[in-house]
């Protein structure tokens, strides 16, 4: 009964309305979709040193009609999917690779788009130490990792007269 009456008077919202957010003075709390609540190994934020997640995608038009794959990085870690769309989440217990990085951490990354079968995807990863490599996630292969000894940075670039790596 005092829900009721409090609800009539709340402004004419209906009573089994269910809400997904509210404040309070700690802060906003938010109802989490499934793929944001089950995000594997959560990484607690750090705004002084977090990079920010990087997203690429590439279409290796297989048989299934799911060609759609998705690669991220979260820290250190990096993760390959099949991706389903938006209203299907992926199941992020199940990477089709996943790769954890010990001395540097994964900062950019991109699929060669022109390459990309359903049997093999190229995608370089960029780290936060200059290094470059190159991995084909789906035969969980790595071929060769470039500018090992990161004498190639931007902080170079920069440094040098006409902008050009010496």
């Amino acid at each position: 009964m005092l829900l009721s009456k409090m609800a009539a008077e709340g402004g004419g919202k209906e009573m089994n309305e269910i809400k997904t957010q509210f404040t309070t003075r700690e802060g906003v709390y938010k109802l989490l979709s499934h793929s944001e609540y089950s995000r594997p190994n959560r990484v607690p934020f750090n705004s002084q040193g977090s990079n920010p997640v990087r997203v690429s995608f590439v279409n290796v038009n297989d048989q299934s009609g799911n060609g759609d794959r998705l690669c991220f990085n979260v820290g250190r870690e990096l993760y390959f999917y099949i991706y389903k769309g938006v209203r299907k989440a992926a199941d992020l217990s199940k990477p089709i690779d996943k790769r954890i990085y010990k001395g540097t951490q994964p900062t950019c990354h991109d699929f060669n788009h022109l390459t990309a079968t359903a049997e093999s995807v190229s995608l370089l990863v960029g780290f936060s130490a200059g290094q470059v490599q190159l991995i084909d996630p789906i035969k969980k292969e790595t071929s060769k990792l470039f500018n090992e000894e990161g004498l190639l940075s931007s902080q170079n670039q920069a440094n040098s007269p006409s902008g050009t790596v010496v």
